[in-house]
């Protein structure tokens, strides 16, 4: 009944919004062009690799796609079982696509799972986490939306697994759950190597006019505390990875994800999530280091692959007239940068002198500063992530932001322009205002043509 409900709900949004964008565009008003079409614009490997490393990104992208079972260890706790499942659009190594694969696979293969209120057919692949503990004390941790109780898919029969899902019902009622969507990974490998002296350099660039807009924005530097729990290296160096820059590599990034979002356990995360003994069909860490391999690549775990293939990946290419015409986009991306945008979603960085060719001082466009900003009362999630606040944000690269469906860190809207209004909060007793007010009331003064020059050049990109 709750299924069906769904699919006579959506259709009924679908026609209501293009009844708004069809008024809109009678009127004149900006709105925001759409996803981007034609094929996409990722998700091949970067130019200049070497045959070896074309091995390793291939070995990587296979892995990546491949989907996991009980048998290879999936769970006991888990979000989804393919990395493919949070990262397709508009290719592999992307963000969430337009039809949910939750959705689908709460009771695949006699899963007894039900499905949470916030998994819908069209709507974003989501991570809950809860905001606190039942002490009162923050929590901020992923919690696995769906259980192995019960499927059998090939590889492992969970049958005598009976642990429950969480709660999520009760925790919305307390406003205890706030939700994560998948960020691309195109250009990941380029990210990684923007050294921190660049990144720090970014900082103190174009000093007072981020201080006329009140732009301040700070590096995360993970540091371990006393009594902190140790959820990354705490070698100082600055983060760059996740929603709050929380991760510092690619490779950290691939084993958190595959012991998370899979339940995988693996090299650098040995332990199960959820230790019942009944629900363990691949005892020992799922997957780690083939001694045995024969070749390089074969020797490779899983999660060497995954971050061999991220970083490998391409950065999307954008469009030079669509939508709206090259002139419209040069216009906006003018007007992107005078209103102050490109403030905190800085036009470009460069990489170091790395050890591969292909990575080494590279112009790396990818409109952030990969800083941590405070974002207000509107977006605050009310998670901290080690340094990370819970107003604070990495600033989202913006390349590949023509073909994304799903917007801001919970993926909340579709609508570009919603996206940009969110932006904006005033403070409130528990957080300061948003960095990006002065922005979004530049940005707002602008004529309606113009602002729809500035949504044609981000829908380029």
């Amino acid at each position: 009944m709750a299924y069906t409900s769904r699919l006579v709900w959506v259709p009924a949004v679908a026609v209501l919004l293009v009844s708004i964008n069809a008024s809109h565009a009678a009127q004149g008003r900006a709105r925001d062009p759409g996803v981007r079409g034609g094929p996409p614009a990722a998700g091949g490997p970067l130019p200049g690799l070497t045959a070896a490393e074309l091995a390793a990104f291939e070995a990587g992208r296979e892995d990546f796609e491949a989907v996991e079972g009980v048998g290879d260890g999936l769970g006991p706790r888990f979000n989804l079982d393919s990395c493919l499942g949070c990262h397709a659009q508009p290719a592999v190594g992307g963000t969430s696509p337009a039809v949910n694969p939750q959705f689908t696979l709460a009771n695949a293969h006699g899963a007894r799972n039900r499905v949470p209120y916030f998994v819908t057919p069209d709507g974003p692949v989501r991570e809950a986490r809860y905001k606190y503990k039942a002490d009162g004390t923050r929590d901020g941790g992923v919690r696995a939306v769906f259980v192995i109780s019960g499927r059998n898919d090939g590889t492992g029969n969970a049958a005598g697994c009976s642990i429950q899902q969480e709660d999520f019902e009760v925790q919305r009622r307390r406003g205890n759950v706030i939700f994560r969507v998948p960020t691309p990974t195109f250009g990941a490998g380029l990210i990684e190597q923007i050294p921190d002296e660049t990144i720090l350099a970014n900082v103190t660039a174009n000093g007072l006019r981020k201080s006329v807009l009140g732009i301040r924005g700070r590096p995360h530097r993970v540091r371990i505390d006393e009594g902190t729990t140790n959820i990354n290296g705490n070698d100082g160096t600055i983060a760059r990875f996740g929603w709050k820059a929380q991760n510092k590599s690619l490779l950290l990034f691939s084993g958190e994800a595959y012991n998370v979002e899979m339940g995988i356990s693996n090299e650098l995360f040995q332990t199960e999530r959820d230790e019942t003994q009944l629900c363990q069909y691949a005892p020992t860490p799922n997957d780690v280091t083939n001694h045995g391999g024969l070749t390089g690549v074969d020797y490779l775990s899983a999660i060497e692959k995954f971050a061999f293939f991220m970083r490998f990946l391409a950065p999307p290419a954008p469009s030079g007239d669509t939508p709206g015409g090259a002139d419209s986009i040069a216009r906006g991306k003018a007007l992107f940068q005078s209103v102050g945008c490109s403030v905190c979603h800085t036009p470009a960085l460069v990489t170091g002198n790395t050890a591969v060719a292909a990575l080494r001082n590279q112009t790396v466009n990818l409109y952030s500063d990969l800083l941590l900003h405070n974002m207000g009362p509107a977006l605050a999630d009310d998670v901290a992530q080690a340094q990370a606040g819970p107003d604070e944000f990495r600033t989202a690269p913006l390349w590949g932001l023509g073909q994304r469906i799903f917007f801001l860190h919970d993926g909340r809207t579709r609508d570009l322009l919603q996206a940009v209004h969110a932006h904006r909060g005033g403070a409130d007793r528990r957080f300061p205002p948003s960095e990006a007010n002065g922005v979004v009331a530049n940005f707002q003064r602008l004529s309606e043509a113009q602002k729809q020059d500035v949504l044609n050049f981000l829908r380029s990109l």
